[in-house]
């Protein structure tokens, strides 16, 4: 048994210190890392698939190693050891480092990839044509920068994913909800799509549901669907069948963590990888009235964006196609119309103030686009031609937003950086969540300590305690029922749940309502 584990202190020194065993597993990887590095440096290596195994090997293996030293050696359990003590953790010198080196990264790899050993003409160099063996294996075809990049991104997810069960392993919820994550990262969104590629059918992510899927109904999507017959049908139609009947009704049954937690790469990332940075998300209120704005303004932004998309790519005329330009325009204009009016007449009473006037201002800047486009004439809906916000919305979010500033800032601002601010797919079920979901997490106040655990590793930047001292339920749109704040709790106090839709928000009459049914008991056993 470590001797760390027994040290009560808040600032041991010990604690920021790695063992012999943690350090020749930081060695092993980073040799490891080594290799991917020479790569980029153009190094041609003779056997790369002997070099690309070895590089993935042992980065691998040296988080295995260093993961069992740091956990299996002590009970298991929650700890804090040291985390806002430690450089890397806690915002020193090498979070800085990692930070720009994870930021550089996703610059070259989105802009110049070039630089990466891409050649769309010729051959690969690089760190790219080291992994043209295994994606000729997979797909059939060489390695592209998005390959590389998806490889390493499972690799993390893996790694740090058993790194993070093992962490957790006293808690069975995390362990499960973990392994989800493994397995729709690796199968879904990393093995599909290439086996698809490889069988000459159009590239898809059945994990990937618009609006994070912006792409989905672009013309060149739409036309590749419909070429590839009855299974690019399929896939169109599984998309829609995802966004208006998979997504309410799971949100519904289970809250927005049946994606975000469970099956979303985005946030397997943020929860493997990122967790040793889920303390540091901002908890103030000032950061949430910021979270709220902007990320419902980037939902806005890729609606508008869609609806452009698909307005330039349908026809006028109902005899080549049904759904004309006309049709399709009115339709949504009447369906988003609809959509706010059930949400005004039976759900406003859940809505704060700031967030009506809100949804009043999104609906009506819309609306009045859609007239002012329509009846001057201007065949660009929106001001701008359809794919122009496209390529917009794909530099500005798809790629700074969620790559740049989402990962390569987590040793900086936390791990939920993109889902807190940018994501829109979180943005909606965030909303079915706090408006219809049977998800919430109820807190029993009897028995809080406010030793502030929950707060603190909250990655979505909820003050968890401020909740669970007043004994209210908690369903704030951007909780993504992670769990954590369960898991670290050491008295008990929260507890995931789905149930029906009564008390899900405490008021002053369930509350005192609870307290008589307290004193009754009292009485009943005095008597």
């Amino acid at each position: 048994m470590s001797k760390i584990e027994h040290n009560m202190s808040l600032t041991p020194e010990a604690a920021t210190k790695l063992s012999t065993r943690q350090k020749l597993a930081s060695g092993i990887g980073l040799i490891g890392l080594f290799i991917l590095v020479l790569a980029i440096a153009n190094v041609n290596f003779p056997n790369k698939p002997l070099f690309l195994s070895l590089s993935l090997g042992l980065i691998a293996l040296g988080t295995v190693i260093f993961a069992n030293d740091l956990y299996l050696g002590k009970h298991a359990g929650i700890k804090n050891d040291g985390v806002w003590f430690k450089s890397l953790s806690g915002r020193g010198f090498w979070a800085w480092v990692l930070g720009i080196v994870l930021t550089l990264f996703y610059v070259v790899l989105y802009w110049f990839p070039q630089y990466l050993g891409l050649n769309a003409d010729g051959q690969n160099t690089g760190i790219i044509s080291l992994f043209d063996p295994l994606s000729k294996l997979i797909s059939g075809n060489p390695a592209s920068q998005w390959f590389v990049y998806g490889t390493l991104y499972t690799l993390a997810i893996l790694a740090f994913g058993y790194k993070f069960i093992l962490k957790y392993r006293n808690n069975r919820y995390e362990v499960i909800r973990t392994f989800s994550v493994m397995f729709f990262q690796l199968g879904f969104a990393f093995l599909i799509p290439e086996i698809l590629i490889r069988l000459n059918q159009p590239y898809y992510n059945p994990a990937n549901i618009w609006p994070l899927n912006y792409d989905l109904f672009t013309d060149y999507k739409i036309n590749e669907f419909l070429s590839a017959g009855n299974v690019g049908v399929i896939m169109l139609v599984f998309g829609l069948i995802s966004i208006f009947v998979i997504t309410p009704i799971l949100t519904y049954k289970y809250g927005k963590r049946w994606y975000c937690s469970w099956v979303c790469g985005c946030g397997g990332l943020a929860e493997t990888a990122g967790d040793p940075y889920r303390q540091l998300s901002d908890k103030s209120q000032h950061a949430w009235k910021i979270e709220r704005w902007v990320i419902h303004s980037v939902l806005v932004f890729v609606t508008v964006m869609t609806i452009a998309v698909l307005y330039s790519f349908l026809g006028d005329s109902a005899n080549d196609f049904w759904l004309t330009k006309d049709a399709f325009l009115w339709g949504t204009a009447g369906f988003l119309t609809l959509l706010f009016a059930v949400i005004m007449i039976f759900k406003r009473k859940e809505l704060a103030k700031d967030a009506k006037y809100g949804a009043i201002g999104y609906l009506v800047v819309i609306l009045s686009i859609i007239c002012i486009n329509y009846f001057s004439g201007n065949g660009n809906i929106f001001f701008f031609g359809g794919y122009q916000l496209r390529e917009w919305y794909g530099f500005l979010i798809g790629a700074a937003f969620s790559g740049v500033i989402g990962v390569g800032f987590y040793p900086i601002f936390g791990s939920r950086v993109w889902c807190r601010y940018g994501c829109p797919m979180a943005a909606i079920l965030g909303m079915q969540q706090r408006l219809f979901s049977r998800f919430r997490i109820t807190t029993n106040g009897g028995q809080c300590i406010s030793c502030g655990n929950c707060s603190t590793y909250c990655e979505m930047g909820i003050d968890v305690r401020a909740y669970a001292q007043k004994g209210e339920n908690i369903v704030r749109s951007s909780c993504v029922g992670c769990g954590i704040c369960s898991a670290v709790c050491p008295r008990g106090v929260l507890k995931l749940e789905n149930d029906d839709m009564e008390g899900r928000i405490n008021s002053e009459e369930v509350l005192l309502g609870n307290d008589v049914n307290l004193m009754d008991l009292v009485n009943q056993k005095s008597k």
